[in-house]
């Protein structure tokens, strides 16, 4: 039998057409079934398999306030337009893990607007009074947020073009915030809740202050409006979501019997935790399992277990992985050496500096990462965990090394991390084999590296990424220059056994 096209004629038979069964919405959809609640920037892969699917979940329950308006900014939105519009909005997320494939068709998703195609209409809608939350996944450039003054970018000319009152058409996420946020203002209106859910540090209060700076160049007056009306929630996001390749759209055809042009594949695990805090209402987010808290310190709480044991963790495997010559996350924690050593730096580096939180258990979580990282369907490249890694050791590795330093607690596998990054910044495995250092700092960083050979003075004296804790420690000097100097003379995977008990 042929694919079924997925779309919302189809969704009936599409629930029993493949080899395994198909959970589709059993909820209506399309206007007047539904209200629109939620506005959401950025529509890619972890939207779709994230917060679209928590809505899915709370529409499967009957609460059909906070369907989701997607919106595309870009030229490059035009696909997942087209792709959406094709489908009824329809989209299918495919969970693997050892256990097998499970396919669910969501349709949580019920418009997109392509801000090219109509500037005016994505404006109205986050000002209509039916929006509730704007939620956001734009990536770290779409904020403007300048790393070391901490302060929006308001010399960019996206921003410079969208901060001029002549210009109505704006070009900026910031640019729609606030055009939409002067016209609530305008009717009387609450704000609507600015509700970001990109993968980053504090990812709510630097919105916060990137949209009030914007605001207060083009209206002081607005801006403070916003910036005491208007809530910002920090979040902590996490589930591996993998590029869609071709092969999966085939697998989702033979075996579930769906021709979707663009599914979906993540793991089965999932978490989200959320202040809460919110200025036109939200949605029940505790039925879908979500951990709404009362505080940003309680984000932060398990925002420092994830990117410490999770990120972390990735970065042990991506970067020596990629020196040693792997290609996927899988098959490093096939490596029994390996597994070993990312096991015991997460359980006798890491896990002794974590804070306590009340109903976690940080040796099963522990263990999950275990699983999670093993997942031989996911297919996780590890050039995706290795991208921007000026931003990401500097966040997961460096801290844990530099509280060790402060407790003189161990730090002899992260150390050897840190090594392996500043050896990877060469572009050359250890077979001499060339590969892309994908990072906005690459020139600075490979220069460094090649001028300080088997020694970290170099790189460690870029100040933005490194402190004088580091610098000034003579254990972690040594520790770190003996793990550089016996990568570069014998690889990642002779040298690693030395950091295994």
């Amino acid at each position: 039998m042929a694919p079924l096209k997925l779309n919302n004629q189809n969704l009936s038979q599409i629930s029993t057409a493949g080899q395994s069964q198909v959970k589709v919405p059993a909820y209506p959809r399309g206007n007047g079934a539904v209200k629109e609640g939620i506005v959401h920037i950025g529509v890619g892969g972890f939207h779709r398999a994230h917060l679209a699917v928590y809505v899915d979940q709370l529409m499967q329950q009957g609460i059909m306030d906070y369907a989701i308006c997607g919106v595309g900014l870009t030229p490059f939105d035009a696909t997942m337009r087209d792709v959406l519009r094709s489908q009824d909005h329809l989209y299918t997320v495919i969970e693997r893990s050892a256990k097998g494939s499970f396919a669910n068709v969501v349709g949580s998703i019920n418009s997109f607007l392509f801000a090219p195609d109509d500037r005016e209409a994505v404006i109205a809608k986050m000002a209509h009074p039916d929006t509730h939350i704007v939620s956001l996944t734009i990536t770290e450039s779409g904020y403007y947020y300048n790393e070391n003054t901490h302060e929006l970018q308001s010399e960019h000319p996206d921003i410079q073009f969208d901060l001029d009152p002549a210009n109505k058409q704006p070009r900026t996420t910031f640019g729609f915030l606030y055009a939409a946020l002067e016209r609530r203002h305008q009717q009387g209106l609450r704000p609507f809740t600015v509700m970001s859910c990109d993968n980053m540090q504090k990812n709510g209060a630097i919105t916060r202050h990137m949209l009030v700076s914007f605001a207060r160049l083009r209206n002081p007056e607005l801006a403070e409006w916003i910036n005491t009306k208007a809530h910002f929630p920090n979040a902590m996001v996490d589930r591996i979501t993998p590029q869609t390749s071709p092969a999966d759209k085939t697998s989702l055809a033979e075996n579930f019997g769906i021709e979707d042009a663009w599914p979906v594949v993540t793991e089965p695990f999932m978490q989200w935790v959320i202040e809460d805090h919110f200025s036109d209402g939200r949605p029940p987010f505790e039925k879908a399992g979500v951990q709404v808290v009362t505080n940003v310190h309680d984000v932060e709480q398990f925002e420092k277990h994830k990117l410490r044991l999770l990120n972390g963790s990735h970065s042990a495997i991506g970067y020596p992985g990629q020196m040693a010559g792997f290609s996927y996350v899988h098959e490093v924690m096939e490596h029994p050496v390996y597994r070993k050593f990312v096991w015991q730096m997460m359980q006798e580096e890491v896990k002794p500096l974590l804070p306590d939180i009340p109903g976690v258990n940080i040796d099963e979580y522990c263990k999950t990462l275990m699983d999670r990282f093993s997942n031989p369907t996911i297919m996780d490249q590890l050039p995706r965990i290795a991208l921007n890694s000026s931003g990401k050791i500097p966040q997961f590795i460096m801290p844990s090394i530099a509280e060790a330093i402060w407790v003189t607690g161990p730090f002899r596998r992260l150390c050897f991390v840190a090594a392996a990054w500043f050896r990877y910044l060469n572009g050359f495995d250890d077979n001499g084999k060339p590969f892309n250092v994908d990072d906005p700092m690459r020139d600075e960083l490979q220069a460094k590296a090649r001028a300080g050979g088997t020694h970290p003075a170099e790189i460690l004296s870029i100040r933005n990424l490194f402190g004088d804790d580091l610098r000034g420690d003579k254990r972690f000097i040594q520790e770190i220059t003996t793990a550089m100097e016996d990568i570069a003379r014998d690889g990642i995977l002779k040298t690693l056994p030395k950091y295994v008990d």
